[in-house]
């Protein structure tokens, strides 16, 4: 895990489901192969209801027309972040589209687990409802040795909950490569 993640973050309300996250039609790609894979990164957040302009409740689309990346590396939400099913693709997804960490004020806790599990992001909690206080395309600041994430666009600073015993998971990869570093499977 980085000592410092900086980056631009893309806010969402609650209740963000799976689906919204990487929609259905979309699981048909095959992971192992490259150019299929990065199309996880290319539909990750295509299903997030549009508002009365036309745009995703982020306000502005995640992955830009003609990219295979978001310039977002940090996503904010709500409560319940990843609920609906407990397709491993959703953390993943978000993982290949760029992001780095997740802040929410509550996970589903099958996307809390797919997310460590597999290494795909940093998945951070936080008391304060940061889905309204940054906004889209605000630069930030996350320092995981200090569990702060300072909002560099409004110079507010705000507590996020440590991770505890996760953080190691995080910061090797990953369940299987933490199991495989620690001697906690046979070899």
């Amino acid at each position: 895990m980085e000592n410092m993640i900086q980056g631009r973050a893309y806010v969402l309300g609650n209740d963000v489901d799976t689906d919204q996250i990487i929609p259905a039609e979309h699981l048909v790609y095959n992971m192992d192969d490259p150019k299929e894979r990065r199309l996880y990164g290319i539909y990750a957040l295509s299903g997030v209801p549009e508002d009365e302009a036309g745009l995703p409740s982020g306000k502005v689309p995640f992955v830009p027309k003609n990219s295979e990346s978001a310039p977002y590396k940090i996503v904010i939400a709500g409560k319940n972040f990843g609920c609906g099913s407990s397709r491993e693709h959703a953390p993943a997804a978000l993982h290949i589209a760029g992001v780095h960490v997740v802040i929410a004020n509550s996970y589903a806790r099958i996307f809390y687990r797919n997310a460590v599990d597999g290494g795909f992001l940093i998945p951070y909690e936080s008391q304060d409802n940061l889905s309204a206080e940054i906004r889209t395309g605000d630069q930030v600041t996350i320092r995981p040795d200090i569990n702060i994430l300072k909002n560099d666009s409004t110079g507010k600073s705000y507590a996020l909950k440590p991770l505890g015993e996760v953080a190691d998971i995080v910061r090797t990869g990953g369940l299987f490569l933490f199991a495989k570093q620690n001697n906690l499977m046979p070899k």
